[in-house]
């Protein structure tokens, strides 16, 4: 199926730039993931750095232990570490440790046994996090497990925030965006419709005017005058149709299920023969709701006269009305037409697309804007596939 794009629409036709767009942000995250996981590694060197000279350290403050030096410089070593936790095993049997905040806690005992145990548990944490560092003891191998520090875990969720923030406001700033264009397309399409209910108005009364002049001449066939008074009646409902759309239309309770029939019964005769159609009116009750009849007519007549183009003027044409759950009506006009793929699916609501040769591509986007926007239904593609034709449902 070809489809034709009657407007250009800068906001979706312009792929190049909306590509170069996408790969500059793309390109911006990978910076900033790249360049702080730079970061983090050169931190997580310098951390396993300290530790190693720690346990150099208490290597050396064990094996000099009660002999006459100076330990300055190895306490100071020693103590120089205030952000890594680190565990000293002697023997395989946690021994010393440093920046254990549970272990730190005041308000909190531990037995003996208890702070073994935890720091065990602690031990196996910090091997799945880094390897641990050897260190000797008179001739005896033993280890210093530690884990990263707190900076370094928040360095690492960092980039995370900054770009997670940014989506947050860019997404605002597009949703932001998106509700301004449609409002101004809103207003092209309302102010289209009132310029063109305006200029119907002069021909339409001029019309009018030349059919009663003609009636009074004898020689004037009045079956003629009747039919093109009733095609001028026809303008005039199509003229309110469009003055209902450019402003907030008038609605009245009305039998939908008799509206719908009556709507199908006008177009039965005024479409192709070898159309087949079949009304099913499901609902066992009269059922009310306050529309405007002109432009509801107008969304189904759209609709049946897509299916009809769809199907090339030969096949069946269903509508079937039923009662929903929630107190809704539900309108289904199926037809055994071509079918539409899902990329038709997604833009056949929007203005100025077409898959037909002739028209504007305006039909559907109205008849949306009239369920949802004026009667506060839904209007959707409920089922569609290529060469099997297609259901359109209205609630309402």
């Amino acid at each position: 199926m070809k489809q034709k794009q009657i407007f250009f629409d800068v906001y979706k036709n312009l792929s190049t730039r909306r590509l170069i767009v996408l790969s500059v942000l793309l390109l911006f995250v990978m910076g900033v993931l790249f360049y702080f996981n730079q970061i983090s590694k050169a931190l997580e060197e310098r951390e396993k750095s300290y530790v190693d000279l720690y346990a150099k350290a208490m290597a050396f403050l064990i094996e000099q232990s009660g002999e006459d030096c100076d330990y300055t410089f190895i306490a100071e070593v020693i103590q120089a570490n205030t952000t890594v936790p680190v565990i000293l095993s002697m023997g395989g049997i946690p021994n010393r440790y440093v920046n254990i905040p549970e272990l730190e806690d005041p308000h909190r005992s531990w037995t003996d046994e208890e702070k073994v145990r935890f720091l065990e548990e602690k031990i196996v944490e910090m091997k799945a996090q880094n390897e641990p560092i050897p260190y000797h003891v008179g001739g005896e191998q033993d280890f210093v497990y530690y884990a990263n520090s707190s900076t370094l875990k928040t360095l690492r969720f960092f980039p995370y925030i900054i770009l997670s923030t940014l989506f947050i406001f860019g997404g605002l700033a597009y949703i932001s965006y998106s509700s301004s264009r449609r409002a101004e397309q809103n207003r092209v399409w309302v102010g289209l419709a009132k310029e063109t209910a305006h200029q119907l108005g002069t021909p339409i009364s001029g019309l009018m005017g030349w059919i009663e002049v003609l009636k009074t001449y004898p020689d004037f066939d009045h079956n003629i005058g009747d039919e093109m008074m009733k095609d001028v009646h026809r303008l005039e409902t199509i003229t309110a149709r469009f003055s209902n759309i450019g402003s907030v239309p008038t609605k009245r309770s009305e039998n939908i299920g008799d509206l719908i029939e009556t709507t199908a019964e006008y177009l039965k005769k005024r479409i192709s023969t070898k159309i087949q159609w079949t009304v099913t009116n499901n609902l066992t009750e009269p059922y009310y709701r306050d529309v405007n009849r002109n432009l509801i007519e107008w969304v189904v007549e759209n609709i049946c006269k897509n299916a009809v183009d769809a199907m090339a003027g030969v096949g069946e044409l269903r509508i079937i009305l039923n009662r929903l759950p929630n107190k809704k009506i539900c309108i289904d006009i199926s037809d055994t037409g071509k079918g539409m793929s899902l990329t038709v699916q997604r833009n056949i609501f929007n203005a100025g697309y077409s898959t037909k040769k002739r028209g504007w591509g305006l039909g559907l986007t109205l008849a949306r804007r009239i369920i949802e926007t004026y009667h506060d239904g839904k209007l959707y593609v409920y089922h569609s596939e290529p060469g099997k034709g297609s259901t359109f449902r209205i609630i309402i």
